[in-house]
């Protein structure tokens, strides 16, 4: 299905914005998602609930983004897949609305939850759309840089909005950052993105989807490849959700320089996405894939175990950067796993992610209660470990001949 030269061709007749478009839609889906992280306890005290239970509004939104991706391989089939992107980040608009006038807890987990929704349409289709308007050898750079733009949300967002916060409060900061964030990528988007979809099929039927999902579901590659996503993301948790609390509770740093380190962390899982393109083009998908998930997972043991605070802090950066190399290696070598039904394979595909990032965060905090932060990073790090051998062993690289 894929030709190089088709690719090549639909690609000169692209616009300049196209790239760029799809790398600020994956940034705009990401302001929401630091604010709440941020400001959690802030959310809290406005609406008079625990850190503890506000903390759910994360579960409500795994929950609905995981159903829907699903749902996303049954519609990106049916319908565009720059109307599916655009209905995201409307959907994540609508999310932030919903958060800065809800007046207590319930409406407020129901608001963000819509923007697990939308997440689990734009991050998709941003990948798809690169897979079916990229020629082969641009496509990795391609994902490195759309992951790199959902990670310069942090870099950029969170200290932005910590100082819209300090004026007027986190509502203030969905106002004078989030949304109008969301309202450019949504103009820029409807712009510049090309209405055609390749593997969009106007006639479809039952026998159609059936058709898709067993495509993705018999295949032994692209099962491992879910899998494997699922797996590399939970290790990723040690470094996304408990990293800053590793710092704060072993070597007693101060918030000031959590925050700090986080922009640290962010800053180098960007430049990790972004140089993974040529790595990727170079040694291949696969081998990309395997040895920075290996790499990951050591780091994420060894980082958790050196007594040293220095020594620790540099190996999560380089950590970071390992996780940011990963996802957009991994991301090209299960887009290309089933070519026919490339939308649905990455619809599952987010779905998997979501899963990995639940069971990971659940396996985490069970682990920390019992074996305090080296056991975490040794069993989130085996989970690293674990994703490069099942990459290894039961991974295809579809392109492989054709490189």
């Amino acid at each position: 299905m894929d030709d190089n030269s088709d690719h090549a061709e639909e690609k000169s007749s692209l616009g300049r914005l196209f790239l760029p478009s799809l790398a600020f839609s994956y940034f705009a889906t990401g302001p929401l998602g630091v604010v709440v992280s941020l400001l959690l306890i802030d959310i809290g005290e406005t609406f008079g609930v625990s850190e503890g239970i506000m903390g759910q509004i994360n579960t409500l939104y795994s929950i609905v983004a995981v159903v829907f991706a699903l749902l996303m391989g049954i519609l990106s089939l049916r319908f565009k897949h720059k109307s599916l992107l655009l209905t995201g980040l409307l959907f994540i608009s609508i999310s932030a609305l919903g958060c800065l006038i809800a007046p207590n807890f319930i409406l407020m987990i129901v608001s963000y939850s819509l923007s697990g929704l939308g997440w689990a349409m734009v991050s998709p289709m941003c990948v798809t759309l690169i897979g079916e308007h990229f020629s082969l050898e641009k496509r990795a750079s391609a994902i490195g840089w759309i992951i790199a733009g959902g990670a310069l949300s942090f870099v950029i967002g969170a200290p932005i909005i910590a100082s819209i916060t300090s004026l007027g409060g986190w509502r203030l900061a969905i106002i004078g950052f989030v949304i109008p964030i969301l309202l450019a990528s949504l103009l820029l988007a409807f712009i510049s993105l090309p209405s055609i979809s390749h593997s969009h099929q106007p006639t479809v039927n039952g026998k159609t989807y059936l058709r898709s999902f067993k495509g993705v579901l018999s295949g032994r590659s692209a099962i491992a490849c879910l899998i494997g996503d699922a797996l590399r993301q939970a290790s990723f948790i040690a470094i996304l959700i408990y990293g800053a609390s590793f710092f704060r509770q072993r070597f007693l740093v101060s918030i000031d320089f959590a925050s700090i380190w986080i922009l640290g962390a962010a800053s180098c899982y960007t430049l990790g996405s972004l140089v993974s393109g040529p790595v990727v083009n170079r040694f291949g998908r696969k081998t990309s894939t395997v040895l920075t998930a290996f790499l990951a997972g050591i780091l994420t043991i060894t980082y958790a175990c050196v007594l040293n605070q220095w020594l620790s802090l540099a190996l999560s950066f380089i950590d970071s950067w390992f996780f940011g190399m990963v996802t957009s290696a991994a991301n090209s070598l299960t887009l290309e796993q089933v070519p026919e039904f490339r939308g649905t394979m990455m619809s599952i595909d987010t779905a998997a992610i979501n899963l990995g990032s639940a069971f990971g965060t659940a396996l985490g905090g069970l682990t920390l209660l019992s074996f305090d932060y080296e056991g975490l990073g040794i069993v989130l790090g085996v989970m690293g470990v674990a994703a490069a051998i099942l990459f290894h062993f039961l991974t295809i690289d579809p392109t492989h001949k054709r490189n």
